[in-house]
């Protein structure tokens, strides 16, 4: 690794419409930490669009959230996914042929639930490209190191392992036998590639391979961030951490519904191994803390803390089920999300204005009542 001896790290986690909340947090960086140098910059799945947004930017970080904040708050599901009754119509009955059909090569070929099309649309507009076709901003900041790197995460289906790629100027690479980081200049189709909910987005192709949402096999979301050098982290979860009362309750009656083995499933795959690494983490901080430094053989202490929401963000969802378009709620809610208290899995998909604020204002109070635990890791160590 190239001497950067004190590197601040944002991190952010996916979780669908969920990651409107990470914007309310980001606002309140902003406002207390308006020249916090952002040095590395790391997302997965949504959080990857609030991430390529943030370091495709050169205004003041101020300036930067409220814009994002503006894309977030008139943010519609029709945005995201066709709703028009033929796309949806052709996409599930085309799964539905698949399945029939027992996987025959006759079978009409659909690539996800949904059509992302909007979506292409919208992060087009979003981010220019250059005339390689890499993102603009982005390929522009790296050459000022200002961010010094930025990395966005997706899984290979086709080797089954996790690549993380990465933009930057004098940074290294990694590669484990599950994961990999790859230097790459990063263009629209690795933000839609890490974005792409399984089964439900079509798979995204970059050269050979196929590629979807970088949350289905992380195990551990921190590590882009401190391969690339962090030695201070702000990461941002989508995911209520419940008390033990609260994860006792029976969320449904009788048999489970397909809503909800599918909000347990987005559960771990997107959402619970945030905990497990910060676990991690902290026990390897402790562990070496206790080391005398020339014992530690490379291996460094990383401040960190972790902001997630204070409030049930799943379960609120269903409350604004019946803003959802109506052709889209007639899919949901032939899944049973009406037989389940979780609303985990309709919330990724929760793209109604008046939830999105919400999880905003949620996110920024959040991160006001921790602001301390801020300031420690966004204050140079030098400081």
């Amino acid at each position: 690794m190239s001497d950067f001896p004190d590197s601040f790290a944002l991190v952010l986690t996916g979780g669908g419409a969920r990651a409107a909340y990470q914007v309310g947090v980001l606002r309140c960086l902003a406002r207390h930490f308006p020249d916090i140098s952002l040095d590395v910059i790391t997302g997965v799945s949504a959080g990857a669009i609030n991430a390529a947004f943030v370091a495709s930017r050169s205004a003041p970080l101020a300036n930067i959230i409220e814009e994002l904040s503006e894309v977030w708050r008139n943010l519609q599901l029709k945005d995201v996914i066709r709703i028009d009754s033929r796309s949806l119509a052709r996409n599930v009955f085309g799964w539905g042929g698949k399945l029939i059909s027992g996987g025959s090569r006759v079978a009409p070929r659909v690539h996800g639930l949904v059509d992302t099309t909007p979506l292409r649309e919208l992060l087009q507009r979003l981010f220019p490209s250059n005339e390689k076709g890499e993102i603009a901003g982005i390929a522009a900041n790296i050459i000022r190191c200002h961010p010094r790197a930025v990395a966005m995460t997706a899984l290979d289906y086709t080797t089954g392992q996790t690549v993380t790629w990465v933009d930057g100027c004098d940074i290294d690479t990694w590669k484990r036998p599950l994961r990999r980081g790859v230097r790459e200049p990063l263009t629209i189709d690795h933000i839609m590639a890490s974005a792409s909910l399984p089964l439900v987005f079509p798979a995204v192709r970059l050269g050979k391979h196929w590629f979807g949402d970088g949350g289905i096999r992380l195990s551990a979301p921190l590590s882009p961030a401190l391969h690339l050098g962090a030695t201070r982290m702000l990461a941002i979860s989508t995911h209520y951490a419940k008390t033990v009362s609260e994860a006792d309750e029976p969320q449904i009656a009788g048999y489970p519904p397909p809503a909800q083995i599918l909000g347990q499933l987005m559960d771990a795959i997107f959402l619970d191994v945030m905990d497990e690494d910060t676990l991690r983490l902290q026990r390897s901080n402790e562990f070496l803390l206790d080391l005398p430094p020339r014992l530690r053989r490379g291996y460094r202490p990383v401040d960190f803390t972790v902001i997630r929401p204070s409030q049930d963000i799943g379960t609120m969802a269903a409350e604004y089920e019946p803003q959802l378009p109506r052709q889209f709620r007639f899919l949901t809610r032939s899944l049973g999300t009406r037989e389940t208290s979780n609303a985990d899995f309709m919330s990724l998909f929760m793209f109604v204005p008046e939830y999105l604020e919400r999880l905003m204002t949620i996110g920024e109070a959040d991160a006001d009542a921790r602001i301390e635990e801020i300031k420690r890791v966004a204050t140079p160590l030098s400081s």
